[in-house]
């Protein structure tokens, strides 16, 4: 990778990876010019994810799944540079982003800084920007590995730093977390089967916050999260959200259902 000249502080991006093939390249891409190398962490595409990132010049590394942090902290591990930023291959940076990260890299990062929060933007599937008033997460994705790094854990892989360390870009990332419905439902619940191996203990309410999930999750979503706004393909992703909340409460109550 060659960075554009002027930048004055050397950043490695990471990216975990499996079967990615249909969207890595937007990936890519909109880190072009901005970091010095890209290290991908694969953890068996039989696609042709590793080709596709190979061809970019990406270097590749092999990992067997553990969970979302170790193969996060097992790429830190293979940057370069200290300071880090992390997409997954579902996200890439807008034109605006890019733009405001350039401005920021090209001086020197304040001592104070350890990390820089984004806005996660979520887009539906086959659509280019986010509906109206879209749902979003605030993340720590460009840091300094030497102050802060992702957390040792399976499910919880987010970077926390307090106010005073803590910088803020802008302008948004977007996240097109999803292919489909269909995928919607096998991504949850495969993360909710390795939410619940980290979460071993099951509270006396969780039977009754069965019979509430689905409505008060689905208000939550169509309403707060303004799913409102994406038409019919907003009603089916909340009430879809609110089946699969329900469904990992199933599972926290009922162990044996983990494994199955």
């Amino acid at each position: 990778m060659t960075p554009d000249p002027a930048l004055r502080t050397a950043v490695s991006c990471t990216i975990i990876t499996k079967n990615e093939a249909d969207r890595i390249e937007r990936c890519l891409e909109s880190v072009r010019g901005l970091v010095s190398e890209i290290i991908v962490v694969d953890s068996g595409s039989t696609d042709e994810t590793l080709a596709i990132c190979r061809a970019f010049g990406a270097t590749c590394f092999h990992r067997d799944w553990e969970g979302y942090g170790q193969q996060k902290r097992f790429a830190e591990s293979k940057a370069s540079h200290d300071w880090i930023l992390n997409l997954d291959a579902d996200e890439w940076l807008t034109q605006a982003t890019r733009a405001e990260l350039s401005r920021l890299l090209t001086a020197p990062i304040p001592q104070a800084i350890h990390g820089f929060e984004f806005k996660i933007t979520q887009v539906y599937p086959g659509d280019e920007r986010p509906r109206p008033f879209a749902d979003y997460h605030n993340y720590i994705r460009l840091y300094d590995r030497t102050r802060c790094r992702f957390p040792d854990s399976a499910v919880f892989d987010e970077i926390k730093l307090p106010g005073a360390h803590k910088g803020r870009i802008k302008a948004p990332i977007f996240h097109q977390s999803i292919r489909s419905i269909a995928h919607l439902v096998e991504k949850n619940i495969a993360y909710y089967k390795l939410q619940t191996g980290e979460i071993k203990k099951k509270s006396p309410l969780t039977l009754v916050r069965i019979g509430f999930e689905p409505l008060s999750v689905f208000f939550k979503y169509y309403f707060m999260k303004m799913h409102v706004t994406g038409g019919v393909y907003g009603f089916i992703v909340a009430i879809t959200i609110a089946m699969l909340r329900t469904y990992r409460l199933a599972i926290l109550y009922f162990p044996k259902e983990r494994t199955r």
